[in-house]
């Protein structure tokens, strides 16, 4: 009779054995699915406030392009067009804050080159040299352009973490089970140099 129990014993030890090995295994694709989850979730807040830090660079910038149109307007007669070029897209860019990144990034792109333009060519205007009001937006509109560009270059790596997570396996897994789609953020692809710092010297300037 001992003998017959023994191999019973055996086969549910067994079982138990292989029980606690399934559920070791199931408990751990529950952990990393857990994980895995988490980890979208920060990349796209990540994402979410990355590009509100380019947006309220962004705001900045046009906030203090119609303060530099102003101040410039009296020395600038010859630069009509310019200046109205300028406006024009700074109310466009305005205008456009409900788009997506990749569109807004035409216009904020056209909008930080022509501010710079503008102010280089303020250097045949040595006048300005002693208008203080002046010089400070120069140097606020060329630290604005540059936290654009840093904010930029952050928001980019941020989007592409995150819709590496979305497309890649095994994450892609969780994230279309989690409903996280790379479609969510775009790209903010204003071109290299766009947004680069403003440099005028205007010591150089004829006087």
């Amino acid at each position: 009779m001992l003998a017959s129990t023994v191999p019973s014993t055996l086969a549910l030890s067994g079982g138990v054995i292989i029980a606690i090995i399934c559920g070791a295994i199931i408990l751990l694709i529950i952990l990393w699915a857990i994980v895995m989850y988490n980890k979208l979730v920060r990349l796209r807040q990540s994402c979410k406030e990355s590009w509100s830090d380019i947006d309220t660079e962004l705001q900045r910038r046009h906030d203090l392009i119609p303060n530099l149109i102003q101040t410039v307007k009296g020395y600038a007669e010859h630069e009509k067009s310019t200046l109205e070029e300028v406006t024009r897209l700074r109310n466009e860019a305005v205008a456009d804050k409900s788009k997506s990144p990749a569109e807004r990034a035409k216009v904020e792109d056209a909008l930080g080159k022509a501010s710079t333009n503008l102010i280089a060519k303020m250097e045949a205007y040595p006048d300005l040299k002693a208008n203080q009001n002046f010089l400070q937006l120069q140097g606020e509109l060329s630290e604005t352009e540059t936290r654009i560009a840093r904010s930029r270059r952050f928001y980019n790596a941020n989007t592409r973490d995150f819709q590496n997570g979305v497309q890649m396996f095994p994450s892609s897994i969780i994230a279309s089970m989690g409903s996280f789609k790379g479609s969510e953020f775009e790209f903010f692809k204003a071109e290299e140099g766009a947004s680069e710092p403003v440099h005028v010297d205007f010591g150089s300037s004829g006087t």
